[in-house]
């Protein structure tokens, strides 16, 4: 397996497929590399470099007790961009992934960066806050983490339904439910409840102001788990010069329901 050790020892899983302008990806949560592919093998069959990585407590990396905190995923992205040497790079992170892509942005700034994609992103804030009282009540929040305490996999195979707008007209495959269960059990339990507290109460509109490099931003129209209205559509209003697509009724995880859009849509902004 492609491998890279961080800063502190941990070894990350990656792939690397194609030649050509590289892509960097960048999962949500609860997920791995793996629900990239489809993104992956549509932009490598057309001469592109697509990478994508299992954060760490995540699918095919190490499992460490700490660390789930985006300082930290932000300094594991920066290991693999230099450990393959990467250079005009398009960041693409969906969910808890879009705000490790903005944050390595924040920390690290766009020198060896092309373009930035936000799909169905926490930035720039995700939970409520005082200054942010549209966010998600934390309530909710700790709800997960109980009951990923309780019965994980229950709680898994339940957050589906929201997360692929089953229940809202969508419809997706046995084999996608089987393939999602199956990639969030194979990570770290404790990262699991710890990226919980990670992406809900981050605040990345620090970073998002130092984004400076084009940025498309997509999100769906009834998104359950990332609400549009108190991050997509924010996120889009505070980055400069960015782009702004809203799916139609689309579910948080339209990189399934939408897939064909969602390829043809990152290809334009790829070849813009």
């Amino acid at each position: 397996m492609s491998t890279f050790n961080t800063q502190d020892g941990t070894q990350i899983y990656y792939k690397d497929w194609g030649t050509g302008k590289p892509v960097l990806f960048s999962h949500g949560w609860p997920l791995d590399a793996d629900m990239w592919d489809s993104q992956m093998n549509f932009l490598a069959e057309r001469g592109y470099r697509v990478i994508a990585f299992d954060r760490r407590g995540f699918g095919r990396s190490e499992q460490p007790w700490e660390g789930y905190n985006y300082d930290t995923f932000a300094s594991d992205i920066n290991d693999l961009i230099q450990h393959l040497d990467l250079t005009d790079v398009t960041l693409v992170g969906f969910s808890m992934g879009g705000g490790d892509v903005s944050r390595y942005i924040g920390r690290y700034g766009s020198e060896r960066i092309n373009a930035l994609v936000l799909l169905g992103a926490v930035t720039p804030i995700f939970g409520q806050t005082a200054d942010h009282p549209e966010g998600v009540e934390q309530s909710v929040f700790a709800g997960i983490r109980d009951g990923l305490r309780k019965d994980r996999a229950q709680f898994i195979s339940d957050f589906s339904t929201p997360f692929f707008g089953t229940n809202a007209g969508q419809t997706v495959s046995e084999g996608v439910l089987t393939q999602t269960l199956n990639i969030a059990l194979l990570a770290s339990l404790k990262g699991t409840i710890d990226c919980v507290t990670a992406f809900s109460e981050t605040d990345f509109r620090g970073d998002m102001a130092k984004i400076d490099v084009p940025t498309l931003v997509i999100h769906g129209s009834n998104d359950q788990i990332v609400p549009f209205e108190s991050t997509g559509k924010l996120a889009a209003e505070m980055i400069k010069g960015s782009t702004l697509k809203v799916y139609d009724n689309a579910p948080h995880g339209f990189a399934v329901t939408h897939q064909d859009q969602l390829n043809q849509d990152l290809l334009a902004f790829l070849q813009r």
